[in-house]
């Protein structure tokens, strides 16, 4: 079941205007759960005004915060860092930087190519594009930790798991543009599987998923 907010705001407007929101389909996610509705934030990004118009809205959700570097997970979330350290640095008259961090061979997320230098020492916003968990942002403020920053905020453009993903899972301040509730589901409890939806294989890990059930079946 696919709950919208009663008022979607800017930013889920644009998100469809993209063709980002994909409904009534099969998707498998990243954490292997299945769910009948999708953000493609892929859909997003090569449109670079529309991009910009939501980074901006990040930054101005956030810009009372004290913020020196804004820090998101390769490899969408290098396009909003940039894009919203951007706009903060205008917001706020000062150089704000962006950055990544990268996954590590353990599971993780850490800051390469001496990104590190950049958040010792500072005050960092870590952002994402959508949160099911919250896993990879709460990698990238472990990283930030890791590194000797300080979490100033996470910000992310979707939140699919309100009553979970919070400012208390985060141990920061928690700044959710748009709140998109979608029911998912373990493989084995999957109605979308029962009833012989077709797995789509364009967005999301479907591929992988049929991929490994055909290795399975060898």
């Amino acid at each position: 079941m696919l709950q919208f907010r009663k008022t979607m705001g800017k930013v889920f407007d644009i998100l469809k205007e993209t063709g980002a929101v994909i409904t009534n389909s099969h998707i498998v996610l990243t954490s292997g759960k299945h769910t009948s509705a999708y953000i493609n934030k892929d859909a997003l990004y090569p449109h670079t005004e529309e991009t910009s118009e939501v980074c901006l809205a990040l930054a101005e959700k956030v810009k009372d915060l004290d913020i020196d570097v804004v820090a998101g997970p390769a490899l969408g979330g290098i396009i909003l860092s940039q894009w919203t350290a951007h706009h903060l640095s205008a917001l706020k008259e000062k150089e704000v930087f962006g950055v990544y961090t990268e996954k590590t061979p353990e599971g993780g997320q850490a800051f390469t190519r001496g990104y590190d230098k950049f958040v010792a020492g500072k005050n960092v916003l870590v952002v994402e594009d959508l949160t099911t968990t919250g896993g990879s942002a709460k990698k990238v403020a472990d990283a930030v930790i890791s590194a000797g920053g300080n979490v100033a905020g996470v910000c992310v453009m979707l939140n699919r798991n309100p009553e979970e993903v919070t400012s208390e899972y985060f141990g920061a301040p928690f700044f959710p543009m748009e709140t998109l509730k979608v029911e998912d589901y373990e493989e084995k409890d999957c109605p979308l599987c029962k009833s012989g939806v077709p797995i789509n294989t364009t967005v999301g890990h479907g591929k992988k998923y049929l991929a490994a059930k055909a290795n399975e079946k060898i």
